[in-house]
């Protein structure tokens, strides 16, 4: 064979490998290029727990783990008798203003009434009869009959008895007329002071039964009958089983145009099936999130989103924690 015939041979050989691997790499690129994504993520729910806002012994337990509970429904029953006692002295204190307000208010009774107005005709009959007693010196005293100092003594004998008359009437007043409107009044606001404090101890007394503000699922209980449990502590969570949601994490690249208010579809493993779910959050994850770093090939880097979407129609069976796979 010629030497010509090699070098042809050679280039065809070349020109072979070259289309080998140009259609090797547009089969790939058509191929795993166009494949999609799919991103995993869970279906979580809102939970709230239930908590006191009293320390007491934990008395009966009446919701346990995996009952439904509806609005109403009592979870838990605690025995505080610190609060008990609170509650009588409360009850104590308020019967003690109401006493001193309703005596206030109906003023002196009727026999201190009957007792100071006969003070007062008594007084006044006293100050008749000095009232005599000094004219009549008076007019002895002009006539030269009695001394100056009998007409004084008489004298300050009837002034007195006019002070005790005033005092005598005075008296009778304020017994016709009760306490001072001043302190009426601060009768009347002790009152409304000791009703506030029965009132805050009921609303402890309240405290030791629990019930349920939300429907939903008891998912945990913590503590057992007869624990002692603090001021705030969980007794029992309750998840609201009406208000579930999906959370994925998306990368920006994948958002593409996604915006809250889109409708997106998503497949349920648990299920075999497809539901429809709407975005309503969307926010970036941070700086502590996972970056797909893109700068040595000269681009950029991409940031990660925390997407959340709930089902516009529920799917009946799906439960917290299971998976979703959206593209």
């Amino acid at each position: 064979m010629s030497e010509r015939s090699q070098h042809t041979n050679v280039l065809l050989a070349i020109l072979c490998f070259v289309v080998v691997v140009i259609a090797v790499a547009v089969i790939g690129f058509f191929a795993l290029g166009n494949e999609p994504e799919y991103i995993q993520g869970q279906m979580d729910v809102t939970e709230y727990r239930v908590s006191s806002k009293v320390p007491g012994r934990i008395l009966k337990i009446c919701k346990h783990e995996g009952d439904y509970v509806h609005v109403g429904d009592t979870l838990a029953i605690l025995d505080a008798p610190e609060v008990r006692a609170k509650s009588a002295q409360a009850n104590a204190v308020e019967d003690a203003a109401s006493a001193l307000s309703e005596m206030a208010q109906s003023g002196a009774r009727q026999e201190q009434v009957q007792g100071a107005y006969q003070l007062w005709q008594q007084a006044k009959a006293a100050l008749e009869i000095h009232e005599k007693s000094y004219q009549r010196v008076q007019r002895l005293f002009d006539q030269g009959v009695l001394s100056e100092q009998k007409r004084d003594e008489a004298y300050a004998q009837y002034t007195a008895a006019q002070a005790q008359a005033k005092a005598a009437e005075s008296q009778y007043n304020m017994a016709v007329n009760g306490a001072r409107r001043e302190e009426k009044a601060a009768a009347a606001a002790k009152v409304q002071q000791a009703r506030g404090v029965v009132a805050e101890v009921s609303s402890y007394i309240g405290e030791t039964v629990q019930i349920a503000q939300m429907e939903g699922e008891v998912t945990d209980v913590y503590p057992q009958v007869g624990e002692l449990v603090g001021t705030g502590s969980p007794i029992m969570s309750v998840a609201v089983m009406s208000d579930m949601w999906g959370s994925f994490n998306v990368r920006e690249d994948q958002l593409r145009g996604m915006k809250v208010g889109d409708e997106i579809e998503a497949y349920v493993p648990a299920f075999d099936q497809t539901m429809k779910m709407r975005v309503y959050y969307m926010k970036d994850l941070g700086a502590y999130a996972v970056w797909k770093a893109t700068k040595a090939n000269g681009r950029y880097d991409l940031k990660t989103f925390e997407v959340k979407a709930r089902p516009v129609k529920a799917l009946e069976g799906l439960r917290p924690g299971m998976s979703v796979v959206i593209k």
